[in-house]
């Protein structure tokens, strides 16, 4: 009896569909810099050269963490791409960098079409945000490394800045202000803990709705990822911004230090901004350690900036303008401790 490929797991028309269905997304993506079409063996991209002096490459891989999890339990999979491109950006931009293209990978226990189609879709909508092209990818379907349902999503970036202008500065010393932008929830970290807090010790699902959030479970952690790339463009252009930190895996204890020099403490004021609910909530039902939230989450706070004093004023003509909202969460001061909560 003969055995052919799709018998063995693997749909080879299922994955052309999917080609099909996503062309139309990615080449949303594309801009002047683009050379060639869908299809070739590696995307080619023409480099602005002209637009630096001595351009530095910046590039990370990423990925969602299993905050996939909840995309496929609730069975929407439009925002987790978007995701993905967000987390990716706000990584390479924290060191002064502007994107230029994005490669997806995407890891399937049986091609679903419609579901690769949504993926990309989100993936494309955050290119498009922040001035990124989608210009390649993988989609591979593994029936004996994945589940069928079950997908994993990882991505890799490349970003570009001027070598004068990499982000942290030296310059960056005590008595440096603090301030911080706001996530829209968990983003894209800590959901171990918080899968296992919302539904093995409150015994939830991603339909039970909370009070306290206005909403269900599940839509409280699908929440997207905000990129701040367009928020905090201006400022790094200009010079205001001495360093950034994308508050991820690590939270404000992992994450803050660094982007510090030596014998510098990030003094946060924890009453400063809004906490949002989900953390709260979590804590309560979790009994988490208040150290282990600022270790783990990002407590409603994003992206931290170091702003000089004397630019204080300029950074918040600059945030007010664009109406966006920011809060002065604290300042550096001398010590060596890293990150002090008071």
């Amino acid at each position: 009896m003969a055995t052919d490929y799709k018998q063995a797991g693997v749909d080879i028309d299922a994955g052309n569909e999917a080609v099909r269905r996503i062309g139309e997304y990615v080449r949303s993506t594309f801009n002047p810099l683009v050379r060639g079409d869908l299809g070739s063996f590696g995307g080619l991209f023409a480099f602005p050269s002209g637009e630096y002096k001595k351009p530095i490459l910046v590039a990370s891989t990423d990925g969602v963490g299993t905050k996939l999890k909840i995309a496929i339990a609730m069975n929407k999979h439009d925002t987790i791409g978007n995701d993905l491109v967000n987390h990716c950006i706000n990584d390479i931009f924290v060191q002064g960098a502007s994107p230029l293209f994005f490669l997806d990978y995407i890891g399937i226990g049986k091609m679903e079409p419609v579901i690769i189609e949504e993926i990309v879709k989100g993936i494309t909508t955050g290119c498009r945000e922040g001035g990124c092209v989608l210009i390649g990818g993988e989609t591979a379907e593994m029936p004996g490394i994945y589940k069928i349902g079950d997908y994993d999503l990882a991505g890799t970036i490349i970003g570009v800045v001027e070598e004068e202008k990499i982000l942290p500065q030296t310059t960056i010393q005590p008595g440096d202000l603090i301030y911080g932008l706001p996530s829209a929830g968990l983003h894209t970290n800590g959901y171990s803990l918080a899968r296992k807090v919302f539904f093995e010790v409150l015994k939830g699902t991603v339909d039970t709705y909370r009070s306290e959030l206005g909403k269900t479970i599940g839509e409280e952690l699908l929440a997207p990822h905000r990129c701040y790339f367009t928020a905090l463009k201006r400022a790094v252009e200009q010079g205001i911004i001495k360093g950034l930190a994308h508050i991820t895996g690590g939270g404000f204890i992992e994450n803050i230090p660094r982007i510090l020099p030596e014998n510098c403490t990030a003094l946060i004021n924890k009453d400063s901004w809004p906490i949002l609910p989900v953390f709260k909530l979590l804590q309560d039902i979790g009994q988490i350690p208040e150290e282990d939230m600022y270790r783990t989450f990002n407590m409603g706070i994003g992206m931290i900036c170091i702003i000089k004093k004397e630019d204080a004023e300029s950074f918040t003509d600059l945030m007010k303008n664009r109406r966006e909202e920011f809060f002065q969460i604290g300042e550096l001061i001398c010590g060596n401790d890293g990150v002090v909560l008071e």
